[in-house]
């Protein structure tokens, strides 16, 4: 099982609460940016692009803190940057275990093994590397070479030592995906907990702005790898949003589920564009016109996007429909997206 029943029980009550109640608008994911500083400087993201007194900022503990009992998801992700650079890191998973919120810490894996000791296992933390397929491609993406290597190694410390580690695959045009069905099963091997995949999303800091995935591209590449998926593959998102990069199924983004909080504040409208920040979570909420977003909006920002960001939550919930919940069973059981 690809997430433990405690955390499956946990999100499966804070939807059903929230759909009894009739809330419109509720987060899934809290996206907690502590700071943006790298070691790597990846083509594909445009979080290292900002200048350096930005990349000099970072939150405390207390501001994480608050945010978090102010938005009130039950998942919390940590990217960066690499927040393993931060230097109050442990103090902030603490805090947030405490609170009992289940916490992906993203890591690109260069600092994983040397800072594990700061750290507990715990069912509530996962490490969440992040790999790009194979070792060819995945140093590629990161341009640095030697990082799948280092990265793996970490992978195998760290599920030595008990903690849960997951991994975080972002794939862009020319992708093989005869090489990602084995990467996926390499993935396997080495006893990650599940995998979590996501077509490549347009930064507009990026420097690489050519081989960002359209609709079109996206849906054939992953109809090419799911095709016929293997029973051991064990994924850490709905089946139903590898159904909908599969063009199996018709969502629209929920801008609000996985809202975003860094150094400058609540991020409008999403982990994707920069529109604004705000000062509250309830701001984000009563201030955006979020009919502007999504592909029904017809916003052109919006036209090609088949992130995880916005279309895990809508997959989420729908898993708690009728047809949502049978289409799971059959995946889970059968195996099978089709």
């Amino acid at each position: 099982m690809a997430v433990p029943i405690s955390q499956m029980w946990t999100v499966a009550r804070y939807v059903l609460s929230n759909r009894l109640r009739g809330t419109e608008r509720y987060p899934l994911v809290l996206m907690l940016e502590p700071l943006f500083r790298c070691n790597l400087a990846c083509a594909g993201c445009g979080k290292i692009q900002y200048p350096a007194h930005i990349l000099k900022r970072q939150l405390s503990p207390e501001q994480c803190f608050a945010a978090v009992e102010e938005c009130g998801a039950p998942l919390v992700s940590i990217p960066g940057g690499e927040p393993l650079m931060h230097p109050r890191i442990d103090e902030i998973v603490a805090g947030l275990v405490e609170r009992k919120r289940y916490v992906y810490l993203c890591t690109n894996g260069l600092l994983l093994k040397e800072k594990l000791d700061l750290f507990k296992p715990t069912k509530f933390l996962s490490f969440s590397v992040h790999m790009d397929g194979p070792r060819k491609e995945h140093d590629f993406a990161v341009c640095r070479m030697g990082t799948y290597d280092i990265a793996v190694d970490a992978i195998k410390e760290a599920i030595g030592r008990g903690f849960r580690v997951t991994t975080n695959t972002t794939l862009f045009e020319g992708t093989d995906p005869n090489r990602i069905r084995g990467f996926f099963d390499d993935m396997m091997k080495l006893g990650v907990e599940g995998m979590m995949v996501s077509p490549g999303y347009s930064y507009p800091k990026a420097p690489d702005q050519q081989h960002f995935l359209g609709r079109e591209k996206t849906q054939s590449l992953f109809r090419s790898i799911f095709s016929k998926p293997k029973r051991h593959w064990r994924f850490n998102q709905s089946s139903l949003f590898i159904r909908y990069l599969m063009g199996h199924e018709q969502y629209d983004c929920t801008p609000w589920g996985i809202p975003t909080y860094n150094i400058f504040g609540w991020q409008r409208p999403c982990y994707l564009q920069q529109e604004g920040y705000v000062e509250t979570y309830q701001e984000l909420l009563d201030s955006t016109d979020w009919s502007k977003y999504g592909h029904k909006s017809g916003n052109q920002k919006c036209s090609n996007c088949m992130v995880h960001s916005g279309f895990e939550p809508t997959s989420v919930d729908q898993t708690f429909t009728i047809s949502g919940i049978w289409k799971t069973a059959k995946a889970s059981v059968a195996g099978s997206y089709i």
